[in-house]
């Protein structure tokens, strides 16, 4: 802070020899009455101890004495008003420092001290100093704090007690002692300077606003204190606080001077409510797009959830940072999670609603749902009370009826179900600290571009990012790394996710995920999905292995590139379908590529699989797939393919599968490879007219030997007499009760040996 003095002679009041009528008898305002021609005061001209001085003989009940002019008083400014004092003759009065705190208009400040400390005379003859010190804000040794409201006072003394007394007064004396509460060349202000108070009960906010504008390009002072700010405040310059704030939850703290979250959590006294505070101005005016954690540990004790720091939240759409720091949960109840039972109806016609539910009161928004006919992922995200109704996030493949349900709510460091939406909402260079205790994210209702870049999500307790609605769309996932909670668990026994979404078009790149239940779990189309690695394995010697990527619409029109997909499978459903069933005016499963991966099983059975295709209803098929340039591997343990249709609750149409590549992929470990179109050689020892060419296993999912590409003879085609035959037989593909055998038809009885290529769809 720099306070300009103008010098102490300038603050001194006239000296008493100079004439008495600007000294008042009264309260030293304009007009009031003057000593000048009283009988019962004399100029002494030469006391022994005083020099120049006056004698006032004491003749009412406090006898005032007020120098008219105006004493200048400043924010951060402190003046000493002294004057020594002897008793000569009659009874002995006692002295006081006092003074008239003037507003700028010249009326008199309510409500604060306006007299200096009491002193008695205790001898004729004896000098005594009389001070005291003034000044706006309420600071140890200040006598009379007088706050922002006081812009000038006319100061001098009383003489209290009994009367008919005479007492001598040497010349007042003003000084301005500010050096002793400041040093003057600090660059910060003090609040109390401006009439700050730091009660917890006085609303201190005008004074924050006044030292504030004060500060110009310096800092402010919040020192030792509970300082109530009442309404939003803004504070331009660096703040330290070593008080701390207390403000009701609507009103906002914008530290727009330095806006970190070091500042807010000295603020507010506490890591959490510093958090909250901080988020509450993010997504407010603060003239800042980035909270940077500043490298901090934040410690949180409760979930951050929008609704508990900014109520009136709704939506937020413009770009915002919460970067460069560790957020750790301290485990308390909470992070408890809780489940309800309820029942409800269901209507595959209106997919998205549970209508007639019970004890809809008790049910979270954000709380996943489960219960027969419920697939993976499936979240509330509203809720009507009054109509019994709850909001979706996916429809339930079970059907109509009613049925019991349970609904579980986790627990997440970051919270925004509260929200309808949220957009480009930034996470960079995070670490989720969570140390099975507590889950990372919960996304708003409804956004897009949501991005987590260079974050850590450690130990998540059930959920690494949630998706409640379709606040996912575009959501990009870049250079993170998920690690599980259940790290000892076994494949089977395993309930986390690290990432789920409804919406499309996710960006999830260059990613490491280690032993969840499932990577992901995938609703919508348009996901990229390339250079990641997840891997589900356990300690197991001939482990089950699950599903890493789940896919659950079926034409997906998603890429599945240079992964590497670690013991688990890619499973692709429909299980969000509300009529899972294949209607005939709907795409079935298609649309996805998956290229250029490494997969890789370890200590696993004969029967896992590496891409597993598993229809909830029936009618379903495959139009368009690609499985091209992969490398297949199968540690200590070999497996029987790589490729299955799980038929639990319908199989595919394999006569309508069209426009499938199996193509330049490389096994190891697997006993049947598979290819479409697949290279089939056989040899007819006998002459027959009609050969029957086995195709059973090496189409992919055992698909039908529906079209033959073509047909190539690899030796002398011959009849029973060893007579070269030289036409070309016509084909029969899909023979058979398996429909997975090609018949080759002669004109006549050969024998020989030809290659054919098959494929089990039909191309175009």
């Amino acid at each position: 802070m720099a306070i300009t003095i103008t010098g102490n002679k300038s603050l001194m009041p006239r000296e008493f020899r100079l004439g008495m009528n600007q000294w008042s008898r009264t309260d030293g305002t304009s007009g009031s009455p003057t000593w000048a021609g009283q009988a019962n005061l004399g100029m002494v001209p030469a006391d022994q101890d005083f020099g120049d001085c006056i004698e006032i003989v004491k003749l009412d009940s406090v006898t005032a004495l007020r120098y008219m002019g105006k004493t200048p008083i400043s924010p951060g400014t402190y003046l000493r008003i002294s004057t020594r004092v002897k008793a000569i003759a009659g009874n002995i009065p006692q002295v006081r420092i006092a003074g008239y705190a003037a507003a700028a208009d010249g009326s008199n400040v309510p409500g604060v001290v306006q007299v200096g400390t009491t002193v008695s005379l205790t001898a004729y003859g004896d000098v005594v100093e009389v001070s005291a010190i003034v000044g706006t804000g309420r600071r140890e040794g200040v006598d009379m704090a007088w706050g922002r409201q006081a812009a000038y006072g006319h100061f001098g003394i009383d003489l209290i007690g009994d009367n008919n007394g005479a007492v001598r007064i040497e010349n007042i004396v003003i000084e301005d002692v500010t050096a002793a509460f400041v040093a003057g060349m600090l660059d910060w202000v003090d609040v109390r300077d401006f009439g700050a108070i730091g009660n917890g009960v006085a609303d201190d906010r005008a004074a924050f606003v006044a030292a504030n504008a004060a500060a110009g390009g310096g800092q402010l002072l919040v020192p030792e204190g509970t300082y109530y700010i009442g309404a939003d405040l803004s504070l331009s310059v660096p703040a330290r606080f070593v008080g701390v704030l207390k403000m009701p939850r609507s009103a906002r703290l914008a530290l727009t001077g330095k806006f970190d979250f070091g500042t807010y959590a000295s603020a507010f006294g506490s890591e959490t409510e510093g958090m909250k505070r901080a988020l509450q101005a993010l997504f407010g005016f603060t003239d800042h797009a980035l909270l940077d954690l500043g490298g901090r540990c934040v410690h949180l004790t409760e979930p951050l959830k929008v609704a508990d720091y900014a109520p009136n939240l709704t939506s937020f759409g413009n770009r915002r940072v919460i970067a460069n720091g560790q957020i750790t949960i301290t485990p308390g109840p909470a992070w408890d999670t809780r489940a309800v039972s309820a029942t409800a109806t269901y209507n595959p016609n209106n997919p998205g609603v549970l209508t007639n539910v019970s004890n809809i009161a008790n049910i979270e928004i954000g709380s996943r749902i489960s219960g027969n006919g419920v697939g993976r992922e499936v979240y509330v995200n509203g809720k009507n009370v009054a109509a019994g109704t709850l909001s979706l996030s996916q429809g339930l493949y079970g059907g109509a009826g009613t049925r019991a349900y349970t609904f579980t709510r986790y627990r997440y460091a970051f919270d925004f179900s509260d929200m309808e939406s949220l957009s480009r909402l930034n996470f960079a260079d995070i670490e989720f600290l969570l140390d099975g205790n507590a889950s990372a994210v919960m996304l708003a209702k409804d956004g897009s571009m949501n991005c987590f870049r260079d974050c850590y999500f450690t130990r998540p307790k059930d959920r690494g990012i949630t998706s409640i609605g379709t606040a996912c769309q575009g959501m990009v996932v870049d250079r993170c790394e998920f690690l599980s909670n259940e790290m000892s668990t076994l494949s089977q026994n395993r309930t986390s996710v690290a990432i789920n979404v409804n919406a499309n078009d996710t960006k999830i790149r260059h990613n490491r995920f280690v032993r969840f239940g499932h990577f992901m779990v995938a609703a919508g189309g348009g996901h990229m999905i390339d250079n990641n690695h997840w891997f589900q394995g356990d300690t197991a010697q001939v482990g089950v292995r699950f599903g890493g990527l789940i896919l659950t619409r079926t034409n997906v029109q998603a890429n599945v590139t240079s992964n590497y997909i670690d013991n688990c499978s890619i499973e692709w459903t429909n299980e969000h379908d509300a009529k899972p069933d294949f209607e005939g005016d709907e795409y079935s499963f298609g649309g996805l590529t998956i290229t250029g991966n490494t997969f890789l099983a370890s200590d696993t059975t004969l029967g896992f699989n590496w891409l597993v295709v598993k229809p909830y209803g029936s009618g379903h098929f495959i139009h368009g797939l690609a499985v091209m340039g992969n490398v297949f591997k199968s540690l200590t343990n070999k497996i029987t393919r790589i490729d299955r249709v799980d038929t639990t609750f319908a199989n595919l149409d394999y006569a309508r599968m069209r426009n499938i590549q199996f193509q330049g992929n490389m096994f190891n470990g697997v006993n049947t490879y598979v290819a479409n179109p697949v290279d089939i050689t056989f040899t007819q020892a006998t002459a027959s007219n009609r050969w029957l060419v086995n195709v059973d296993t090496s189409l992919p999912f055992n698909g039908y030997a529906k079209k033959v590409e073509a047909v190539v003879a690899t030796s002398a085609i011959t009849n029973a007499a060893n007579a070269r035959v030289t036409e070309m037989p016509w084909v029969q593909p899909s023979v058979g009760t398996t429909r997975k055998q090609v018949a080759l038809n002669w004109g006549a009885a050969t024998k020989g040996s030809i290659a054919l290529r098959v494929r089990m769809d039909d191309p175009l």
